[in-house]
């Protein structure tokens, strides 16, 4: 009996070295997501009833609320920019609160928010983009005005659950287009 266990574990230790051959583990290699979208082609949005006009991504679709507030839609990418207008009416205090307490209401989703003012005299277009990141409903907001007339707020939404992760793509190249609409933007 004790040859039978001195056989048998001679003949475990044998199995137990030979199957440690040479199958180092390997990492896996970094993943990336390959997302592309088109290049930006702007175009000039100009509604003959609404006090300003700017350029937007022909690649958008835009919807008209009935007002000089729409809705700018990227279908390929499930994503809309909600854009409200109110007219300054000795109400600027409040309108830059409401503009300013939107992007802070996304605080507790937040990793970052990244606020950049933005300012352009010649054509009297002053305001704040806020860029949030992490899982919060809204990723790009900004807002503008002439402080005279004219208030405008615009929030990016996906139509989808916030995986900050999942839509980086997609929103980094939407807050480019939101860049060029707030660069864009005059007053009439």
């Amino acid at each position: 009996m004790y040859q039978t266990l001195k056989f048998l574990l001679i003949l475990i230790t044998v199995v137990s070295l030979a199957s440690c051959g040479k199958n180092e583990l390997q990492p896996k290699p970094e993943a990336k997501l390959a997302l592309q979208y088109p290049s930006p082609e702007y175009q000039q949005l100009n509604k003959a009833d609404c006090p300003f006009s700017f350029d937007v991504n022909s690649f958008a679709r835009v919807l008209s609320k009935g007002d000089c507030s729409m809705k700018i839609e990227y279908p390929f990418m499930d994503a809309t920019i909600y854009m409200d207008y109110a007219p300054v009416e000795e109400n600027i205090r409040e309108l830059l609160i409401d503009g300013q307490k939107l992007s802070f209401s996304h605080n507790r989703m937040a990793d970052v928010i990244d606020d950049k003012i933005y300012l352009n005299p010649d054509k009297s277009v002053y305001g704040m983009m806020y860029a949030i990141e992490g899982n919060a409903a809204s990723n790009v907001q900004f807002y503008l005005t002439d402080s005279v007339q004219n208030f405008i707020t615009a929030s990016l939404y996906f139509d989808r659950a916030p995986n900050y992760d999942s839509i980086y793509p997609a929103v980094d190249y939407i807050k480019l287009d939101m860049r060029k609409m707030m660069e864009s933007m005059d007053w009439r």
